[in-house]
């Protein structure tokens, strides 16, 4: 396998633009707007609703533009969120219901228009991230690859981290000539290349520890062989001779020779027969496998026992607390504006993190009250009608406030507050409903 060796990146920055990144790389199409005009979005003005609790969580009833630009002049919330996932209408120019017939979405913008749509979000979502925050933009295959250019041009190409491939579904039997479609994938960009980072592992079984750690020393601790070299020459110590050996032309010692001393004195390098140094892995060391880009334990609900809400396109609460733990610490703001049924809202709650939640649609936000009240339920057998028994209350209604919007900045005149607290009432009750 070829290994490359490291080099310098050279970044270039387009002020005019407010972008950052490497290449210079840009999407056009139709209708793309300046940054400048998107910024200057009209931030919509809310009002909590008496029925839904005074919490410091937020859940927003509202097209999410107007919400976050409305964020962005909060200063307890802008350039302080940890972490936004999203997982956005895929452009399917579809409509979609929910398990019990309701209406929930419609996914009709396709095209340049959708991909126009998503971008003045994710500009706004990259100004409310904080510094060492971290994004996770979920897709299928028909726009996965636009929004990799995209991030780019708003993240950077050097903040660009992983597109994870995720196994949906079981294998589908196709009958027209394709491939079977069981993947979507998550691109994972950070603000910058400093940010929080808790690498998320899978435990060790008994087979793979036995296959990677095939060596047992004299105290019976599993252990490897690993090189203790790198690629790349460095003109340093590490670059020098250790023990009378230069390293493998190309490459230079992981470790200063002092270093290397050391470990040797702890028993922790083995030498071959030839002479060759290797360093000792031990596996009780390991606090579990490193978890890699491709992800096939996060189907979607698959079987009858699996607990869902029934709305559409909800993904495992699983695959949410596993991006929550590996890009946030507890007590930090998250934040998903596509909320949909509320998994993520209700994986951070169980994780001990902040969130802010947007939805427009009153299913959305009803199925989210709904699951941070009662759960989920049951999945069941869907053709007979299996009872499907709500889970135990989760979160009291002080945990979060619902806000409904009330306008905008630049309507006027102003409302009166009575009334807006009684449209604001009326519509929690409905939702409530």
């Amino acid at each position: 396998m070829a290994v490359p060796i490291p080099g310098r990146r050279v970044q270039r920055t387009n002020r005019a633009q407010g972008y950052v990144g490497e290449n210079g790389l840009r999407l056009e199409y139709p209708g793309k707007k300046p940054v400048q005009d998107i910024l200057s979005t009209a931030p919509g003005c809310y009002v909590p609703a008496e029925t839904w609790g005074s919490g410091e969580n937020r859940l927003y009833h509202s097209d999410n533009l107007p919400v976050l630009a409305a964020l962005a002049r909060d200063g307890s919330v802008a350039g302080k969120v940890r972490l936004v996932y999203i997982d956005p209408p895929f452009a399917t120019a579809a409509t979609f219901e929910s398990r019990k017939q309701k209406h929930a979405y419609d996914d009709h913008l396709v095209g340049p228009a959708f991909v126009e749509s998503l971008r003045e979000r994710l500009i706004w979502i990259h100004r409310l991230l904080a510094d060492d925050g971290s994004l996770y933009l979920h897709l299928d295959e028909r726009m996965v690859f636009h929004f990799r250019v995209i991030l780019d041009e708003i993240f950077g190409e050097q903040n660009y981290r992983n597109c994870i491939t995720r196994k949906k579904c079981n294998p589908k039997n196709y009958t027209r000539k394709t491939y079977g479609n069981v993947s979507d994938y998550v691109l994972f960009y950070t603000k910058t290349d400093t940010y929080v980072w808790n690498r998320p592992v899978e435990p060790w079984d008994d087979a793979r520890a036995a296959k990677e750690y095939d060596y047992v020393d004299e105290h019976g601790r599993r252990y490897k062989k690993v090189p203790v070299h790198a690629p790349g020459v460095r003109n340093g110590q590490t670059g020098g001779p250790w023990r009378g050996k230069m390293p493998p032309p190309g490459k230079h010692w992981q470790y200063p020779p002092a270093t290397l001393d050391e470990m040797d004195a702890r028993g922790e390098i083995y030498w071959s027969p030839t002479g060759n140094p290797r360093r000792k892995i031990y596996l009780d060391d390991s606090t579990g496998v490193p978890l890699q880009d491709i992800w096939m334990d996060m189907r979607d609900a698959h079987n009858q026992n699996i607990r869902i809400t029934g709305y559409p396109t909800e993904k495992p609460s699983a695959l949410l607390e596993r991006i929550i733990e590996a890009s946030s610490d507890p007590g930090d703001l998250v934040m998903d504006c596509y909320a949909g049924s509320g998994t993520m809202l209700a994986a951070a709650s169980d994780l001990g993190r902040r969130w802010i939640g947007v939805d427009r649609s009153d299913e959305a936000i009803e199925a989210t009250i709904r699951r941070l009240q009662h759960g989920t339920e049951r999945m069941g057998d869907f053709v007979n009608g299996d009872p499907q028994p709500t889970t135990l209350r989760l979160f009291d209604t002080s945990d979060f406030t619902l806000y409904v919007e009330t306008g905008s900045e630049e309507d006027s005149p102003a409302p009166d507050p009575g009334d807006v607290q009684a449209d604001a009432s009326d519509v929690a009750f409905q939702l409530a409903r």
